[in-house]
């Protein structure tokens, strides 16, 4: 459920054309790069208007103060975020798009896969996408026969529990993609990395299932915050 924000009337409606040169945002950014300017301010240049009621950057003053953190802010979806007053849908997706290419590059994507080595490898791959969202989503990541990956494939979303993660499903994605074997991931919204009964059953259930299938199940990853547990560490695989 969207929580709907009630956002107090800012004291300045300052716009900012309105301010000094050296003051505004994106010439600031222009003229001395981004690393000059403050969360805010970095917002506030994505935003690029705000409106009559609110400027861009007490808009993005705003944004930062409700959630504490940019790390915080960039988990939030759009629907939540055209909730301030000032957003709107437009400025809530213009804020998606610019986080979203921000997980890409941290993860690498569009560059050749790596070729998957060892837990750490395949954390630091899907760990951008999976480290901010506030829902459990459980993947299977394909890998050919050099180790290297295919695809990698959201089988569910939501509370984690066997019946959702049916063996059918996540060899079907191995098979139609000529996996030679696979690893489990799921992140932990909580922020706890330690596997629960229900992980470990999955676990079970799926490394059978790709002994029977001859497709193996490398590993079962769980994600939580910047740290990680492998299930194939912890000898359960």
């Amino acid at each position: 459920m969207i929580r709907t924000k009630k956002v107090r009337e800012p004291a300045s409606m300052a716009r900012i054309k309105d301010l000094a040169p050296d003051d505004r945002p994106r010439e600031k950014l222009m003229r001395n790069g981004g690393r000059v300017l403050s969360d805010a301010e970095l917002i506030a240049v994505l935003l690029g208007t705000g409106t009559r009621q609110v400027s861009a950057v007490e808009l993005a003053r705003i944004l930062v103060k409700e959630y504490g953190s940019l790390a915080d802010l960039v988990r939030r979806e759009p629907p939540e975020l055209a909730q301030f007053k000032g957003m709107g849908m437009v400025k809530a997706a213009r804020l998606t798009a610019a986080f979203e290419i921000m997980r890409r590059v941290q993860s690498g994507a569009g560059l050749e896969k790596r070729r998957i080595r060892s837990p750490k490898d395949a954390v630091e791959e899907f760990l951008p996408y999976l480290r901010d969202l506030n829902k459990e989503v459980f993947k299977v990541i394909l890998l050919n026969s050099a180790n290297r990956i295919l695809r990698d494939i959201d089988i569910t979303q939501g509370t984690l529990n066997a019946s959702l993660v049916h063996p059918r499903e996540v060899f079907k994605a191995a098979i139609d993609h000529h996996a030679a074997s696979i690893i489990l991931m799921h992140n932990h919204p909580s922020g706890n990395a330690e596997p629960s009964s229900e992980d470990l059953t999955i676990t079970e259930q799926l490394r059978q299932a790709g002994q029977v299938m001859g497709i193996p199940v490398r590993d079962h990853i769980i994600i939580a915050a910047g740290s990680f547990t492998s299930l194939a560490e912890r000898g359960y695989l």
